[in-house]
């Protein structure tokens, strides 16, 4: 999810991969499979953003971990709910009601 955040944070910053790239001082296609989670950045590059940015590279790297936990909840809320959905129908399936009723 680091390339996520940093893809955000250029987002937040309202830059076209093209612009960040100059900043950051490398190629625009490096940028972008960092960013599609394809490359991992290295600890220079993540320094880069956070020069660019003006912001720490610790909260460059909270905002990746947090990140990852809001997309595992996602995920668990998804699937719980599909469950509970395939219970309802079951229920409904089971006492003889349709959806009309």
């Amino acid at each position: 999810m680091l390339g996520e955040a940093l893809r955000l944070i250029r987002v937040y910053h309202d830059l076209k991969q093209k612009q960040a790239a100059e900043r950051l001082e490398v190629s625009t296609s490096y940028l972008s499979e960092i960013e599609r989670g394809l490359k991992t950045p290295t600890l220079d590059i993540i320094q880069r953003y956070a020069t660019v940015f003006d912001m720490p590279v610790s909260s460059i790297m909270f905002f990746s971990e947090n990140l990852d936990q809001k997309s595992t909840l996602d995920q668990a809320r998804t699937f719980v709910a599909g469950k509970v959905v395939s219970l309802l129908q079951f229920l409904e399936a089971r006492s003889g009601r349709t959806h009309a009723e």
